[in-house]
């Protein structure tokens, strides 16, 4: 018996009859030899991890706030590891398949763009003008990356369960009682990692939102302190000890009555104060469109003469893959070297040291010239 069958016959023996056991998985797109030592969802896991270009880059891809200065806002990557580990601690708990939930939790961002939510809206108005039919929406491009654009064109060849959670993790302003329960995703891991979605989003985006000014510590509704705590780390175990009793056995993630009102009122909160602003209104978000729009009409135009004939897909599609894979510094740095002009000619050389010193000698040889 090798590691992965050991592992395998682990998973059916312990696990909840509600988890999905990695030999019972609907396969990759392209069949592959099973690994002696990993199961199927180890090995998705890996392959983001390890293989996974836009992975690395989500280190360098904004949240919320628009290309922060400070080193301590959250990014991409720091959100897919706080919900990776929420997944695991709940799945764990609920004898549930971990692996499975953390591969979907570290993949399920991939498809974000550059400058946050703002800057997804900002390439789906600009896309649809080059092609009316087409839309851009990051879960929809997080399975574009892991099926076709990872690895040259081959994509990761990941497990149609993590495929699923990635394309169905998004909820938009639902209540967290209804994206623990509804379909889809198939997989209660799935449903798992919307929640730990919302666990790990709220709870950052306070703190950065205090931390940007957007909101005073006492403008957050006393009904979110009380019930769920006044720290990060009281807030993030409160919703994660409800969820673990009030969910085992069963074949959804729900929480405590009193306890998911709290959660839904910070989010209705954050929603408010800090997301629809920041997408909304503030002048960064101008900037942003302006960026959007300026990258993709120059990346139109100039791909325009290599485009080939029949590409799949089509040039726009190649451009809206293109600036979505940018990180936010790169995608600046993009713009600026296009449409900013660069400096040209030969600096001034430093002050002659000669005429300085005559200047001293006409002075009386002061050295306090001006």
């Amino acid at each position: 018996m090798t590691i992965r069958e050991r592992i395998e016959q682990q998973e059916r023996e312990h696990l909840s009859p509600f988890a999905t056991l990695s030999c019972e998985t609907r396969g990759r797109a392209r069949e592959e030899e099973p690994c002696p030592v990993r199961t199927e969802f180890q090995r998705d896991r890996d392959r983001i991890i390890h293989r996974s270009k836009a992975f690395r880059r989500l280190g360098w891809k904004t949240q919320v706030f628009v290309s922060p200065k400070l080193d301590h806002y959250s990014t991409r990557m720091l959100h897919s590891l706080e919900v990776a580990q929420v997944a695991r601690t709940l799945a764990k708990a609920l004898r549930l398949n971990e692996e499975l939930a953390e591969a979907i939790a570290l993949g399920h961002d991939l498809g974000h763009p550059p400058f946050g939510h703002a800057g997804e809206s900002a390439l789906d108005r600009v896309y649809r003008e080059y092609d009316p039919t087409a839309s851009f929406k990051h879960n929809e491009q997080g399975v574009r990356v892991v099926e076709v654009l990872e690895e040259n064109g081959r994509g990761l060849n990941l497990t149609w369960e993590v495929r699923e959670g990635i394309l169905y993790h998004t909820k938009g302003r639902a209540d967290i009682a209804e994206i623990g329960s509804g379909e889809p995703p198939t997989t209660l891991e799935g449903k798992l990692v919307k929640v730990a979605d919302r666990i790990a989003y709220v709870n950052h985006d306070l703190e950065d939102a205090v931390r940007a000014g957007f909101v005073r510590e006492e403008e957050v509704p006393g009904e979110v302190l009380d019930v769920l705590g006044r720290t990060h780390s009281q807030r993030v175990g409160t919703m994660v000890k409800s969820i673990i009793e009030n969910s085992v056995n069963k074949g959804f993630v729900t929480m405590d009555v009193t306890i998911a009102s709290a959660v839904n009122t910070l989010k209705e909160f954050l929603f408010e104060k800090v997301y629809l602003p920041v997408t909304s209104s503030d002048d960064q978000v101008k900037k942003v469109a302006a960026v959007m729009r300026g990258l993709f009409q120059q990346y139109m135009e100039k791909f325009e003469s290599e485009e080939e004939t029949g590409r799949p897909g089509g040039l726009a599609r190649r451009v809206c893959d293109y600036i979505a894979g940018m990180t936010d510094r790169y995608a600046i740095t993009a713009y600026t070297e296009v449409f900013v002009p660069s400096e040209w000619g030969k600096a001034e050389a430093e002050p002659d040291l000669r005429a300085l010193t005559s200047l001293k000698s006409e002075q009386g040889g002061s050295g306090n010239a001006p």
